[in-house]
Order: structure tokens, then C-alpha cells, then sequence
């Protein structure tokens, strides 16, 4: 069974917005990081209407990123108010592939979760979804 994520067209463009704006970035270009929120389902089949900017707070923001721990507790406080469920993360490679990285695979920790890269250089999203050991791919869709 392939996992399928639909993305509102919104949030699509949420993100690549925010990606691009990473990557201009004056001081140099720099990962920017999320959280997605919608509907959950372990089957494979996940929904997200909200992307939730998150500040990037890795010490080399230019080939990593790390949620703020407390704008990340924030957001999903805020989606389970609202009803809704975390889907999982995003954050941007603004000198490469969407494509998870050495350092993705080492620090990914929400098993079950989805992980979705943005490339500002191409406009392309691409879905993981962390198993506890691999980052397995998610196909993205339309709403």
C-alpha cells in the first residue's frame, strides 16, 4: 500500500514560499522548518490544511534544521484546540534535492509521522514518512 498525503493547494504554496524565502535569505541561504496539521490517518492517507511557520533554531541553519521546541508545542496545542491532528513536519533543502538527508535520517524521531522537504530551486515537494528506521516515500496530492 503506497501512503498518499494531500495538500492543499494553500499550504503547497505556503511552504514553497517560505522555502524560497530561506533560501534568499541576507545573511545566506538557510533551512526553514514547520509543522503541518490536518487530519491523520495511519493507514496512509493524511490530509494537511495548515502549514505552521516554525523558527529554525539549528546551529548551522544553512544544512539543518531544528524545530524551536517551544513554537513546536505551540502549534500542536493549537491544532488539537482546533480539532485537528499533527500530520507531521516540513523544512526546506535550499541547496538541494528534497531528498532526506544523513543528518534528516539522524535526528527523525516521530515514528509514523510525515516529513515533507521542499526544494525552492526546483518548486518540488516530496513526503516521507519516518518507519523508525527509513524515511519511506509519500506520494503528495491535491486536496
Amino acid at each position: 500500500m503506497t501512503s498518499r498525503l494531500a495538500l492543499a493547494e494553500s499550504v503547497r504554496g505556503d511552504v514553497l514560499a517560505h522555502a524560497a524565502a530561506g533560501a534568499r535569505d541576507p545573511a545566506g541561504p538557510r533551512e526553514v522548518c514547520g509543522v503541518l496539521v490536518g487530519e491523520r490517518n495511519d493507514a496512509g492517507r493524511s490530509r494537511v490544511v495548515d502549514a505552521v511557520r516554525v523558527p529554525n533554531v539549528a546551529d548551522d541553519p544553512r544544512t539543518a534544521y531544528e524545530l524551536d521546541p517551544v513554537a513546536t508545542l505551540a502549534a500542536i496545542e493549537s491544532a488539537e484546540r482546533d480539532g485537528r491532528d499533527l500530520v507531521g513536519f516540513y523544512h526546506s533543502h535550499p541547496e538541494s534535492a528534497p531528498l532526506p538527508s544523513a543528518a534528516d535520517r539522524a535526528r527523525a524521531t516521530w515514528t509514523g509521522y510525515v516529513y515533507l522537504i521542499a526544494s525552492p530551486a526546483t518548486d518540488e515537494l516530496r513526503a516521507w514518512r519516518w518507519s523508525g528506521e527509513a524515511f519511506d516515500p509519500v506520494a503528495v496530492e491535491g486536496p
